[in-house]
């Protein structure tokens, strides 16, 4: 096979591709552009909402683990500062009962 004719089948066939594709193609290019606009700007708004309920959900978690924490936190002091009023009970008891 020459290169020509090789050449020649391909441009034959990219023609006959496009040809059939302007022939069937369900609407005009403008509106098929703009239907591929509008699906595209759906897809981005249901992604959008998406990453923001995604962040909501972090956020309202972040939250919860913080208010634990704080809670937590504030028991261990509590019981810490219970647990030093007891040992200076404890320390006063035995200085009386060595007097």
């Amino acid at each position: 096979m020459s290169v020509e004719k090789i050449v020649l089948g391909v441009l034959a066939g990219a023609a006959t591709g496009a040809l059939l594709g302007v022939l069937f193609a369900p609407a005009r290019g403008a509106v098929t552009r703009r239907s591929i606009v509008r699906k595209g700007e759906r897809q981005m708004d249901d992604l959008k909402d998406k990453f923001n309920d995604f962040v909501d959900n972090i956020t309202e978690k972040f939250e919860k683990v913080k208010e634990d924490v704080t809670d937590f936190a504030d028991d261990a002091k509590a019981s810490v500062k219970a647990t030093a009023r007891e040992a200076e009970k404890a320390e006063k008891e035995m200085k009386h009962a060595k007097a």
